[in-house]
């Protein structure tokens, strides 16, 4: 072992002639340093020490316990996100012990309290040390790093910069176990760059799943081999808001969009929204209709007026094909069923629909997730219910919160990243309101809704909606700067959370966003650097 890492080191000092300036060269000023607690989310818990900063330099090696895997791709993954700006090589190292400065990722020895999805975070003259009980934990720790490094860390190209990460220790835990994201393909299809790129961008702020809302009255954007024309029909041309978003995911580019965010320690979680918003479905197949008659596509806007047929047996024989075939090909613990809007569906029609569809859910080794109307049908106790009212009280979904429902709040007044900023606001809607920065961080989702308790909280859920938007430009801008505010009302404690605080540091990611080319809001709440 001790040969292979003088070979190692030996490689790294050759490579530094090729990443060095030939000729001594005037270093651009410096960045203001920064301090541990100026990350978003806020760390539950900092200790500063000023004698303990490092410098990643040409020689800073990243080390890994050797036998760990999973350590070794969180460094790799770091590594790639460093090279770029540094023009350092940083080797990653599956070895016990460097010469060298090093970052260490390790798995285990980590405070008590960091759990499954915390980490540690140590910073010394001599290097920087990670350590967590999971991968998970572990790749959290490295998007704190990274927040630490000067901005110019984002840049694409190399940067002559000093890289100082300040000194002393983070310990960081989430508050909820759940945030996350939902991103709509139904009303406008999204390309899988178009996710992947914003499953980067989640990634960053400690969000651990994304919601893929893949179909409604407008498109159906998952293929299924048992209904074929869903996606032929259904998710092609003409299909979308305005008749302007067609496309669909095949299986295997679902397939690569849930590895690249598992890869990234996101979930991918499907929806199938039903027996409402199938409106796609129901004009591809006549026979989905209790008259056999198939309604004309719709690109409209309008909502709750179509249903599936709940007293045909043909219905469930579709909904289980979908639900199996999806399963099948999704390995994170949820499929949401939606629920919502079922305007055209009778009060007992909803309740014999959802009763016979959640135990597909669990048939196929799925746990249930629909929208708060859900609870109306009195479903299992492991079923999930995502609020989405803009009031701040819901008897069923307090009853089935006292029941043992777990609930993910997304207040669509507080949490939906569709709605505008203003009235001046060029994309978005506004039914639920105008939402500012501080609208989506002025709220607390273990008080939001009577009777539904920091207990019965699995998690907060920010979704963005696609009516009016039509590229990731679009996805950027509706999402930030608000996105990083949801992360921190799910990530950070309670007495953490403080607008000034969060404004500040907010406006201090804004040369990240440049960098990385995000075309992000102003917002004038916020002292932009």
């Amino acid at each position: 072992m001790r040969r292979t890492v003088t070979r190692l080191l030996a490689m790294t000092a050759l490579a530094l002639p090729l990443i060095l300036p030939a000729t001594p060269a005037t270093a651009a000023p410096t960045t203001p340093a920064r301090q541990l607690a100026d990350v978003i989310p806020a760390p539950v818990e900092t200790r500063p020490d000023a004698r303990g900063t490092f410098q990643i330099s040409p020689l800073t090696v990243i080390r890994t316990a050797p036998g760990s895997v999973d350590a070794w791709q969180v460094g790799r993954q770091l590594a790639d996100t460093l090279r770029p700006a540094t023009g350092y090589p940083l080797p990653v190292l599956p070895v016990r012990a460097t010469p060298l400065p090093e970052i260490a990722l390790l798995i285990g020895g980590a405070d008590s309290r960091v759990g499954q999805q915390g980490y540690q975070l140590d910073v010394t003259r001599r290097g920087v040390t990670i350590r967590a009980n999971t991968p998970a934990g572990l790749f959290a720790g490295t998007q704190t790093l990274r927040q630490l490094l000067p901005a110019d860390i984002e840049s694409p190209q190399r940067q002559r910069t000093t890289w100082t990460v300040p000194g002393g220790r983070i310990v960081d835990y989430p508050r909820f176990s759940y945030r996350g994201a939902m991103l709509d393909l139904a009303r406008h299809f999204h390309t899988v760059d178009e996710i992947t790129a914003y499953v980067d961008l989640l990634s960053q702020y400690k969000i651990n799943y994304l919601h893929l809302h893949l179909t409604d009255d407008q498109g159906w954007r998952i293929q299924i081999d048992s209904w074929p024309r869903l996606t032929s029909v259904g998710g092609g041309p003409g299909t979308g808001v305005d008749g302007v978003g067609p496309g669909y995911l095949t299986k295997a580019d679902y397939k690569a969009v849930v590895a690249y965010a598992a890869a990234r320690h996101i979930t991918i979680i499907p929806e199938i929204d039903m027996p409402g918003h199938t409106n796609a479905a129901q004009s591809t197949y006549p026979e989905l209709n209790c008259d056999g008659v198939a309604p004309p596509p719709r690109t409209d806007t309008a909502v709750g007026y179509s249903s599936l047929c709940i007293n045909d047996e043909l219905t469930y024989r579709f909904v289980e094909d979908v639900i199996r075939e999806l399963a099948a090909i999704t390995p994170g613990p949820f499929l949401h069923i939606g629920g919502d809007e079922a305007h055209a569906t009778t009060d007992e029609d909803y309740r014999t629909f959802m009763q016979r569809v959640l135990p597909l859910v669990s048939k196929y080794g799925k746990r249930a997730y629909g929208w708060n109307e859900i609870m109306q049908a009195d479903p299992p106790t492991d079923a999930v219910a995502q609020f989405w009212g803009t009031g701040t009280t819901n008897t069923d979904l307090a009853e089935a919160a006292a029941r043992g429902n777990k609930v993910i709040m997304s207040p669509a007044n507080k949490a939906y990243l569709d709605m505008k900023y203003d009235r001046n606001t060029r994309l978005g809607l506004s039914w639920a309101a105008y939402i500012e920065v501080s609208d989506a961080y002025g709220w607390d989702p273990a008080t939001r809704v009577a009777g539904v308790g920091e207990n019965a909280v699995l998690g907060v859920e920010a979704p963005l909606w696609s009516e009016t938007l039509r590229s990731l430009d679009d996805i950027e801008y509706m999402a930030f700067p608000r996105l990083p505010a949801i992360a921190e009302l799910g990530w950070s404690t309670t007495a953490s959370h403080n607008w000034e605080s969060f404004r500040t540091r907010l406006g201090q990611q804004a040369p990240r966003w440049r960098l990385q080319q995000v075309d992000f809001y102003p917002s004038p709440q916020v002292p932009w650097r």
